[in-house]
């Protein structure tokens, strides 16, 4: 994962066609963490897991091939500085 200690770049639209044609190919593992990611402040894995009823290990894998797909990006938590928060974010 990309790591980021700027604020959090603008908000995926999942209308636009070009974030949709780059979902397309993901796993629908990945498609529900994105989902869970829109339009919601940065969670953790942990908090990724709990939202999406998803096993932490497959949260793992649809948030690496959500980075893969450049639709997401990372930084350290404010609130503990031990753990990474995860956001939607067009890194192209």
């Amino acid at each position: 994962m990309s790591t980021t200690t700027e604020g959090v770049q603008p908000e995926l639209s999942f209308a636009d066609s070009a974030v949709r044609d780059r979902l397309k190919e993901l796993p629908p593992s990945a498609k529900l963490v994105a989902k869970v990611l829109e339009g919601s402040r940065p969670l953790s894995q942990g908090e990724l897991a709990e939202q999406s009823l998803l096993p932490d290990r497959t949260v793992r894998y649809a948030l690496n091939r959500l980075d893969e797909a450049d639709l997401v990006g990372s930084r350290y938590s404010f609130r503990d500085a031990r753990k990474q928060v995860y956001f939607l974010s067009d890194k192209r």
